[in-house]
């Protein structure tokens, strides 16, 4: 059994424009190999990762303190203490947080932790290919990387 406690990890900082998270990877500091779990934080005023849906790993999330809107599709909904969520590995499953109060927003997610796995990020029109290690694993990859969505080729061009 893995027992790990949430102080005795330091802080990751992710910031990306308006993205500003704090992370602490859990799952990863214990015998799990099946299943992540992530503590985030995120500062006022600012958002989560952008708005995505996995195709292989199902996730939720469950609110610790604060409040914010999730956004589930073009619908957003009011976040608070208590709130448990979970986003299934397909285009329902699609969602961001955004932070639009005063105080910090903290939260668990909770992932299998499937490869490879396909993600996409409508707004951008893009996804993102994992393989060797699910999203938020942290074994090398042997293949990573991201691409506009409608960048498809025919099978046998280039050959």
């Amino acid at each position: 059994m893995g027992l790990i406690n949430e102080a005795d990890l330091e802080w990751t900082n992710l910031e990306h424009g308006e993205m500003r998270v704090r992370r602490k990877q859990l799952g990863e500091q214990t015998d799990g190999d099946e299943l992540g779990c992530s503590l985030y934080e995120l500062p006022a005023g600012h958002e989560s990762w952008p708005y995505h849906y996995h195709t292989a790993n199902e996730e939720a999330m469950y609110v610790l303190a604060g409040r914010g809107t999730l956004r589930l599709a073009d619908e957003p909904h009011s976040l608070t203490a208590g709130d448990y969520v979970s986003f299934p590995a397909d285009e329902t499953g699609g969602h961001k947080v955004i932070n639009d109060s005063d105080a910090p927003l903290r939260y668990l997610v909770v992932s299998t932790m499937n490869e490879p796995d396909v993600t996409i990020y409508p707004d951008s029109e893009k996804l993102g290919v994992f393989v060797g290690t699910p999203p938020g694993g942290r074994a090398e990859r042997s293949l990573h990387g991201y691409y506009p969505i409608d960048a498809d080729v025919d099978y046998w061009e280039g050959e």
